[in-house]
């Protein structure tokens, strides 16, 4: 089969990715099949694994979903305004992705750790992260801005793909403390039963291509590491359309190194959720990791420095929105006489004052300094650095008081 790289900036990949399927079947193979339990038409179907762990969620744990959901989107919206308003350096819209990270995250256990991206901000929520504290970083005023040891919900992370390697670092730490506490405290296994932690690394479609997930495989395979790999395939690494990235579903991918591969509907927050449920039991029995691949989609752009409207048609983005994450599941609450008029007016207002308290809490933060970059360059005091400085003061003079230009800082910092 010869290799295709698109013709025009518009020819991407097909909403259903047939392209995938097709080159499944060139090469003697079944396509991958989608684990889907809430359709787009918001009606529940079956499926002979994951419907059991769906049929745990409760009305409540439902309603909760959507609340999450609402309110992660309704953050991305305000977080959108405040940069481009010039409060923060930039931001990265998860818009479209809501299921798929309000899903999974709320699937994990509080001993569970999590190894975020840059874009996981609904996974942020479900651990109890302070999504205000989370704009720190984007604001330029902090590396981090908040303690993974609060929430298990580690720091972003800016480089592709190095999560990976750490979380499985991670994991087979957790192998180990495991071991020792057995083997220090033998016959203790059934106070413990139930306890035992899993890890999560987030990654997408694009971040799939790097070397750095291949390795980390290929280590939590050898060494049965309990790892879920969550690769939310949101169609889009940039401007590069995922049949670029790859020539068969994401999910078999995990057949190479030995370890189940699951596609899931990563637009039905009930499947993603069942789904992830199972991978962690299964990490965490000692069976050891899984890949499971949300197929979603990236509404909005990569960031706010991104423009998709150079490389993809609304058409597609058209054909996507009709897939809302977030309409299913309210389709869903209504038929079923889950929800009314009033909840979804309560989860509006909580979403309001949410991006109230967002907005207050991110005015209130200090102006970043580019200069503390210079200071933080070296633990000691370094000749280039500081001639770079030099002419950073010497430009910052040249303007009216002596100061940067209006939002300098934060570009700079960025």
């Amino acid at each position: 089969m010869g290799t295709h790289l698109p013709s025009t900036e518009f020819d991407g990949t097909a909403v259903d990715d047939q392209r995938e399927a097709d080159a499944e079947a060139v090469m003697g193979q079944p396509p991958a099949q989608m684990v889907q339990l809430l359709g787009p038409d918001g009606k529940l179907g079956f499926d002979p694994v994951f419907t059991e762990y769906a049929e745990k969620l409760t009305a409540e744990a439902l309603r909760g979903l959507y609340a999450d959901m609402a309110a992660i989107r309704r953050f991305d919206i305000e977080a959108t305004a405040l940069q481009r308003q010039g409060q923060l350096a930039l931001w990265v819209p998860l818009t479209g992705q809501e299921a798929a990270q309000i899903g999974s995250g709320r699937a994990s256990q509080p001993q569970d750790y999590i190894f975020p991206t840059y874009r996981e901000h609904g996974v942020a929520l479900t651990r109890n992260v302070d999504l205000a504290e989370l704009l720190r970083q984007f604001r330029g005023v902090s590396n981090g801005g908040w303690n993974p040891q609060d929430t298990n919900f580690h720091l972003y992370t800016l480089v592709l793909a190095a999560q990976t390697l750490h979380a499985v670092g991670y994991a087979m730490g957790i192998q180990r403390d495991q071991k020792l506490a057995a083997a220090e405290a033998p016959g203790q296994g059934k106070e413990s039963a139930g306890k035992e932690a899993a890890v999560i690394a987030y990654f997408g479609d694009g971040a799939s291509s790097e070397g750095d997930v291949h390795e980390s495989m290929v280590f939590a395979s050898s060494y049965n590491a309990p790892v879920v790999f969550f690769c939310q395939n949101n169609h889009w690494a940039i401007s590069v359309p995922t049949n670029v990235q790859t020539r068969v579903p994401l999910s078999n991918r995990a057949k190479g190194y030995g370890f189940p591969g699951i596609r899931v509907d990563g637009n039905d927050v009930i499947a993603v959720h069942a789904v992830t449920e199972w991978a962690l039991e299964h990490a965490r029995q000692g069976k050891g990791p899984v890949l499971i691949e949300a197929f979603t989609y990236r509404v909005g752009a990569h960031t706010t420095a991104d423009d998709p409207t150079k490389y993809r048609q609304s058409a597609e983005e058209d054909a996507w929105r009709a897939k809302d994450p977030l309409l299913r599941l309210e389709k869903y609450l209504r038929s079923e006489g889950l929800a009314d008029d009033g909840f979804f007016a309560k989860v509006k207002s909580d979403g309001d004052e949410l991006a109230a308290y967002v907005r207050r809490t991110t005015h209130d933060l200090e102006t970043p300094d580019i200069r503390s970059a210079f200071a933080n360059t070296y633990a000691e005091a370094h000749p280039l650095v500081a001639e770079e400085l030099a002419w950073f003061e010497e430009y910052s003079a040249g303007f009216a008081g002596g100061e940067e230009p209006a939002g300098q800082a934060g570009k700079a910092g960025h």
